[in-house]
Parts: C-alpha cells; structure tokens; sequence
C-alpha cells in the first residue's frame, strides 16, 4: 500500500559528478555531521523552487540523518497542497527519481584530475535545502514512496556497495 511518505536518498557518499563541465564533484562521509547536530531547518522542495515548499524538520514534516551510504529523509507530504499531490504523482509514477540539496560549502579538498578534470571533495557543509528533482546532478540520489522504497533502498544500497567495492573502498 502507498501513503504519502517520500524516502530516499538525496546524497550518496563518494559518488562522482561533473558540475558546469569545469570539475569533478563528490561528498564524503561525514560531510554532514556537524550541520546535522546544530539541526538546521532543512526545507525540502520542489526542483529548487522556494514557493514550492513540501515539508521542512522544524514542521516534523522532513527528516534527514546521514548513515553509511549517504543522507537519507523521509518526507511526510500533505495530499491537499497542489505541491503535495504533483510530488506524490510524479515520485509515485517515477517521472522523479531523483534528488538534489542546496548547501554552502565549509571545507574541502581538491585533487589535480591530471587528464581528467580536477576534482572537489566537499568535506563539510550547511545543508539548507533538498530538492525533488527529475534531473539530479548526482544521478545516484533516489526519491520513492515508501511502500516500494525499503525494496529501492535495499537494491540501491546493494549497487552502492558493488561499485565501492570495485573501487576498493569496501
């Protein structure tokens, strides 16, 4: 049975990126600690559209908390809002899949990419905003209802882990 819970994961740690065609982007493990304990009110939208609110932590209506894969939320989304229904219509369908997140960056690290493009690991950062979005820049981040998403965490998880240890980070 589907309700109106969106869960998903808007970070998967380690997982490249390119941004602007100028550089390499991932997100390590952690980056999201210290935001999380000062417990910021996170907004979740959509597709970055600020009068397009969906949930946010201070309502209880958004949480978020990293683990080992990457920054997971669970989204209860009000069905009587006009956001509300296309955000349970189009997850639900899966015509969105995806997530993105609006953050300012604290610490990072960069790596020359030598014939490649150089790349940023974003080591900490205040997280202001996840997004619902059809195209995510990181396109690893899920976005499901949550009586298919325990079966697309798991699945997720388990390519996640496939690829990390191909890398030999597992």
């Amino acid at each position: 049975m589907v309700d109106n819970v969106i869960t998903g994961f808007a970070v998967v740690f380690g997982d490249e990126t390119v941004i602007a065609g100028e550089f390499r982007e991932r997100i390590a493990a952690g980056a999201f600690t210290r935001t999380l304990k000062e417990k910021p009110d996170v907004v979740m939208l959509l597709d970055h559209d600020s009068g397009r609110v969906l949930g946010r932590t201070a309502a209880s209506t958004l949480s978020v908390r990293e683990d080992r894969v990457g920054l997971y939320f669970s989204l209860t989304v009000d069905p009587t809002t006009p956001e509300g229904r296309t955000a349970l219509g189009t997850v639900s369908r899966q015509d969105v899949g995806g997530c993105s997140f609006g953050f300012r960056v604290r610490a990072e690290e960069w790596e020359d990419g030598g014939d490649r493009l150089p790349l940023r690991t974003i080591t900490d950062l205040d997280l202001f905003e996840l997004t619902l979005t059809a195209f995510p820049a990181y396109p690893t981040t899920t976005a499901a209802m949550r009586s298919t998403a325990e079966t697309n965490s798991q699945a997720a998880r388990r390519r996640i882990e496939a690829k990390q240890r191909a890398r030999g980070i597992l």
